[in-house]
């Protein structure tokens, strides 16, 4: 029996923590988490994101920059993350909308897509 998603990981360029910090955890807000000491030799960044984790390993990259691959964040306010977005230059790019939802997608710093989305009533 499946009980629910324990963490979801995208990938960073090794040596970017510092980048990943600033992004996740001072724009976004993102509780950053301790990793176990025999996996810190690996680089990467975790946050606490509600009761998952998300988790920034290091790999040599691909171009991300195509991929539909993403992770899709609840929001109380898409507005409030558009406008912090755009107040850091954080290019939006529009999605089509889906009943109930209003939604938009960014980029991390490092290519990743980031699926923002709030729960509307029509």
């Amino acid at each position: 029996m499946i009980l629910g998603i324990n963490h979801v990981q995208l990938t960073m360029p090794f040596g970017e923590e510092p980048t990943a910090r600033q992004f996740y955890g001072e724009l976004l807000g993102l509780t950053e988490l301790q990793k176990p000491e025999h996996l810190k030799a690996n680089g990467g960044v975790w946050f606490s994101i509600g009761d998952l984790q998300l988790h920034l390993g290091c790999e040599a990259l691909s171009n991300r920059q195509i991929s539909k691959a993403h992770v899709a964040l609840n929001v109380t306010s898409a507005e409030h993350w558009r406008m912090a977005f755009t107040q850091h230059s954080v290019p939006i790019f529009e999605n089509a909308q889906i009943e109930g939802y209003k939604r938009f997608d960014i980029r991390d710093p490092f290519g990743n897509r980031i699926e923002i989305m709030e729960r509307v009533t029509n």
